[in-house]
């Protein structure tokens, strides 16, 4: 089975991915992983404003729908039969990821919780105002490079929406309906 994840930030995309792994066995394939190896490489801060820029650059270089093409190259090489892909933010992915028979779910919850869970995880690129939080997520929802980031369009192509909302009980029981539906 591949599920690509999708969702806005802070809404528990993370979450669902732990629990796919730790109580089903999927594989976690990550984008932050791409992203982080490229500011390694290239000697650049990790926060949001260069995860967008490295990844636009990345799309535009390799395709549009260059993680999903990547992980599932290497999905391949691996032999692995479960793999959540996380996530998965251009609609050229989300077209590969369906047309490769995988199941985009996605992720929302309102933006008073996800930005309190956001500051509340702390990672490099969550050190942000709930203003700047605001202007990027409205940039990641429809933007106007090429090979950016179209959140928007991307959760409407989902298969199934979770709103994560309650506690990590409440969320495992939302993903074993959806785990149930897909069979």
């Amino acid at each position: 089975m591949l599920i690509g994840i999708t969702g806005t930030d802070g809404a528990g995309k993370g979450a669902v991915v732990d629990y796919l792994v730790k109580e089903k066995g999927f594989v976690h394939y990550s984008a932050r992983a791409i992203w982080e190896e490229e500011f390694v490489k290239r000697d650049m801060e990790s926060n949001r404003a260069n995860m967008r820029l490295v990844a636009n650059e990345l799309r535009g270089t390799h395709g549009n729908d260059f993680l999903v093409t990547y992980y599932l190259k290497k999905k391949t090489i691996e032999g692995v039969e479960n793999a959540i892909i996380e996530s998965i933010r251009a609609t050229a992915e989300a077209k590969t990821l369906q047309a490769e028979r995988g199941v985009l779910l996605a992720v929302d919850a309102s933006q008073e919780i996800r930005y309190e869970r956001v500051t509340l995880r702390g990672s490099s690129s969550d050190h942000i105002s709930l203003e700047e939080f605001s202007k990027h997520e409205e940039l990641e929802m429809n933007d106007p490079d090429p090979n950016g980031m179209q959140k928007a369009k991307v959760m409407e192509m989902a298969d199934y929406t979770i709103v994560n909302e309650g506690s990590f009980e409440d969320l495992g029981e939302q993903i074993e309906e959806v785990l149930n539906k897909i069979g």
